[in-house]
């Protein structure tokens, strides 16, 4: 089976669970986890770095990571190196975890409004200020970086910031072949992922865009001479799609699982559903985290609108349990059901600080607040 390295950590096969905001908590990790057989890398939500010096205590719920998840990986998200390097410390000084990834690739305005997340590698300076206060805190810890092509089109970063991580020690880097302005829309651009990888030869360069299936996993890996893949978007309401990805990863083995039908597809929401009520200590909000999903799981099924609408809002196990009894459970995976899911759309221009653009060299940190006490993206 191919296999990716990440510092000692070797990941078999080479897929990663991007962090996605209010998705990539534990019990949606728990899952991917259990349909992989524990394969792979499953990366937390994006931690602010300022709310896990202070201890926020939502902040330290998100770290929690249970005791078999093996490497425990948090992403971190930060704009002033003087807070990222306090924050990586922490990790290390705590043992809060194994890996540490850095968000440079959020293209949400609250994010980019402040400088950060996708907006950030257009600050070289800035960029490996806060690199080498990471890499420099994280003692043994490996120290990765998931990033955008750019802002805009006019304004492209990625092979800059490709070769300042490699100077500064990062151990791995990820690149989402959009760029900020793009968000979520039109299509990955794989071949910057390509280019990317002949620009830093030196370490593992993971592709991510586009990924709805495990073939297209291979094909990315294939296309690109890319080290490995993330997957987001791809497994919105599909946690099965890493039993499926581990298969197309090792020809020696079983085979691919057979699509679930709904049977399946309503046990696996009830679980889901239940993990959520257990970690959030109560079932209600368990049930009410969990509504968002209910629409990427019943995605191409036949269900009533009504049916879909209880769904949506219902408030305890028992409700949900019901509901989805009463579905047709012998419905077979519909066909088109594969593509794309979650956010779709982009933006006309990005929001970005006042003068962001006028040097791309400038090393300031945008205020006091620049440092947002959530997560996102």
């Amino acid at each position: 089976m191919t296999q990716l390295q990440i510092g000692p950590h070797s990941v078999q096969p080479p897929v990663v669970l991007a962090p996605m905001a209010g998705i990539t908590n534990a019990p949606f990790r728990t899952l991917c986890r259990e349909f992989s057989g524990g394969k792979g890398l499953f990366v937390s939500e994006m931690i602010t770095t300022r709310a896990l010096v202070e201890r926020d205590a939502k902040t330290m719920r998100l770290i929690h990571f249970d005791g078999t998840e093996k490497p425990r990986s948090i992403q971190l998200y930060g704009v002033d190196p003087v807070t990222v390097g306090k924050a990586v410390r922490m990790i290390v000084d705590e043992d809060l975890a194994d890996h540490i990834d850095l968000n440079f690739g959020c293209p949400v305005p609250k994010v980019t409004r402040k400088g950060g997340g996708s907006a950030l590698p257009y600050k070289r300076n800035l960029l490996r200020s806060i690199l080498r206060e990471a890499v420099g805190n994280a003692g043994a810890l490996p120290v990765t970086m998931k990033m955008r092509k750019g802002i805009d089109d006019e304004h492209m970063t990625y092979l800059d910031a490709g070769r300042i991580a490699v100077e500064e020690g990062v151990t791995a880097i990820a690149l989402h072949g959009r760029t900020a302005a793009q968000h979520y829309s039109g299509t990955a651009d794989w071949s910057a992922i390509a280019r990317l990888k002949e620009a830093v030869p030196e370490i593992p360069v993971l592709g991510n865009g586009d990924i709805w299936s495990a073939e297209d996993a291979v094909r990315m890996m294939r296309e690109t001479g890319c080290d490995g893949v993330v997957v987001g978007r791809g497994c919105l309401g599909r946690p099965w799609l890493f039993g499926d990805l581990v298969a197309a990863f090792d020809p020696a083995g079983p085979g691919a699982p057979a699509a679930p039908d709904l049977r399946m597809v309503a046990k696996v929401m009830l679980r889901h559903a239940e993990l959520l009520g257990q970690w959030l200590e109560s079932e209600e909000r368990g049930v009410v985290d969990f509504r968002k999903h209910v629409a990427w799981y019943t995605k191409g099924f036949s269900i009533g609108s009504e049916l879909r609408r209880k769904l949506a809002v219902a408030s305890s196990l028992a409700e949900l349990d019901a509901l989805l009894s009463a579905l047709d459970l012998d419905q077979p995976w519909p066909a088109g059901a594969d593509g794309p899911r979650g956010r779709t759309s982009g933006r006309d221009r990005v929001v970005l600080p006042d003068g962001w653009l006028d040097d791309p060299y400038a090393c300031a940190v945008v205020g006091a607040d620049a440092e947002l006490d959530t997560s996102g993206g």
